[in-house]
């Protein structure tokens, strides 16, 4: 029963106040730690420019590909290449040859 004289528990003012904190904790801590939180946008950052170096290195050894099939095409054929392509699948030379095989070359 309410009265006109009723006394006020000083553990009700901390209510609010403390779930406040608690609102704000939980958050904050997601914010920062959480799956998209600022240290995981980091991640993804450091991750993208990575990636980004990686696909650029992938795109020069493709255009170097595709350069080397437009000189095995039909309409271009260039016959050193067809020469040095047959030899080095067939593993063949002549004996007076020096053979110099660039790491970089053999796919």
């Amino acid at each position: 029963m309410w009265t006109k004289y009723h006394r006020e528990r000083k553990i009700g003012r901390l209510v609010l106040p403390a779930m406040t904190v608690a609102f704000l904790s939980y958050f904050g801590y997601h914010a920062i730690h959480g799956d998209y939180g600022l240290r995981a946008t980091e991640k993804f950052e450091r991750q993208r420019i990575v990636r980004l170096k990686e696909l650029a290195l992938l795109k020069s050894k493709r255009e170097q590909l595709e350069r080397q099939v437009s000189l095995l095409s039909d309409g271009s054929l260039d016959k050193d290449m067809l020469d040095e392509k047959a030899r080095f699948q067939l593993n063949f030379s002549r004996p007076d040859e020096i053979v110099i095989y660039n790491s970089a070359k053999i796919n």
